[in-house]
């Protein structure tokens, strides 16, 4: 069997300083082989993402044109120039969480893959996981913000604990394919006395996937300004916003999106190790294969 010499195991316990080291560990020695396997089976709909995020910026300047103008005297234009804008916003919605719901399959269908083939991925495999699957984590995904928004609507408290118990539920269905209603029956049960420790792992992760993001936020930021500066003396309010539907100011804030939304790849990995140092801590899983393992060896 083919064996992956910089093979990572997953199924150990691990603190919180190991978990966020592997993740970067892991992402480091499969870069390369993980985002072409994500580029291969989400890509077209990365490409209509991006047209979408386009026509959105443009939409968004002729509304912030529109009213700068004073053009609400023109009630016609006006509401169908911001009923434009929320209309793109909402397709956008719609398409941006497919996208990212089959980001978090194909990161964690790739972990299983790479998991059970010893650190060689089975590209067909995921690709087959990633859509058969779909359906069933897109609804896992509505369910979840429902009860974060029921948690946020009772108080910001429970809505903060939900946040961090529903961390473990993508992993959860990708690695043991429970049913929705049984995933989240089992993100309770496997973060019960855990809670804290997961909740340190999530604000570190939140922090530095944050500090990161912005990183990719710098250049249009640098262009908005300089922008604004040459205009800030000029009469007429619709010159301060020009940049916006600027072709280099929307590709920068394109490609600010884009590296933010690869980015959420470390949050996905790290939840796949949290998943199994929780549940090697309550069922030493991996702790069994391993005996099994040199039982068979023998």
């Amino acid at each position: 069997m083919l064996t992956n010499p910089f093979y990572i195991e997953f199924k150990k316990e691990r603190d919180l300083g190991a978990i966020i080291s592997d993740t970067f560990k892991f992402i480091r020695e499969n870069w390369k082989q993980y985002f072409k396997t994500v580029l291969k089976i989400i890509g077209p709909f990365l490409a209509v993402g991006a047209a979408l995020l386009i026509f959105a910026f443009i939409s968004y300047s002729k509304a912030s044109a529109t009213l700068l103008n004073g053009s609400s005297a023109d009630n016609n234009m006006f509401f169908n120039t911001f009923g434009n804008m929320f209309i793109w916003i909402f397709v956008l919605m719609i398409l941006w969480g497919i996208i990212y719901t089959l980001l978090a399959e194909v990161s964690l269908f790739y972990i299983k893959s790479y998991i059970q083939n010893n650190g060689i991925i089975n590209f067909e495999e995921i690709k087959t996981n990633t859509f058969k699957n779909m359906w069933k984590f897109l609804g896992l995904g509505m369910v979840s913000i429902i009860m974060l928004l029921v948690g946020y609507v009772l108080c910001f408290l429970p809505m903060v604990y939900l946040s961090v118990v529903l961390f473990l539920a993508m992993p959860i269905m990708a690695f043991e394919s429970k049913s929705i209603t049984d995933t989240i029956s089992h993100c309770f049960n496997l973060i019960s006395g855990e809670w804290w420790n997961t909740f340190g792992v999530v604000l570190i992760l939140g922090i530095l996937v944050g500090v990161l993001g912005l990183a990719f936020s710098v250049p249009s930021i640098i262009y908005q300004f300089i922008n604004t500066g040459i205009n800030i003396q000029n009469d007429d309010p619709t010159k301060m916003l020009e940049f916006i539907d600027n072709p280099i100011y929307i590709i920068l804030n394109v490609l600010a999106y884009f590296g933010k939304f690869l980015l959420y790849s470390v949050t996905l990995i790290s939840s796949a190790f949290v998943y199994f140092d929780l549940n090697e801590k309550k069922n030493l899983t991996g702790t069994y294969e391993r005996i099994d393992s040199l039982g068979n060896y023998n």
